[in-house]
């Protein structure tokens, strides 16, 4: 699992995943994504690239959110394929992290 954080318009932090986001992936990324949510108020999670979702995946994403609303912040998923979304909805992650589409719609809504 690759991850890469990115500076965007308006305060927003562009997380971008690469790979699976299994346990081994999961181990990987922990510290750092979890290092960014309790750092800013706004980040966008760009999954385009996250061919694979496990629960060990789901708790970094859902203690990362957790971290960036416990400072007012707003969080949203950018783009996960149908398997990951799938994963997503059936943990109803999507209820607690929103998912969007495209750039402009998540990026609005970490930033109303």
């Amino acid at each position: 699992m690759e991850m890469q954080v990115e500076e965007a318009e308006g305060g927003v932090a562009f997380i971008i995943l690469r790979g699976h986001l299994d346990t081994v992936g999961a181990n990987a990324i922990d510290l750092k994504f979890n290092a960014v949510a309790g750092a800013r108020r706004a980040i966008v999670v760009d999954m385009s690239q996250v061919d694979f979702l496990a629960s060990l995946g789901i708790r970094v994403l859902v203690l990362g959110a957790r971290a960036v609303k416990s400072k007012g912040g707003k969080i949203a998923i950018l783009s996960p394929n149908e398997g990951v979304r799938s994963t997503l909805s059936a943990a109803r992650t999507d209820a607690l992290i929103p998912i969007f589409p495209d750039r402009d719609a998540a990026v609005a809504a970490v930033t109303q």
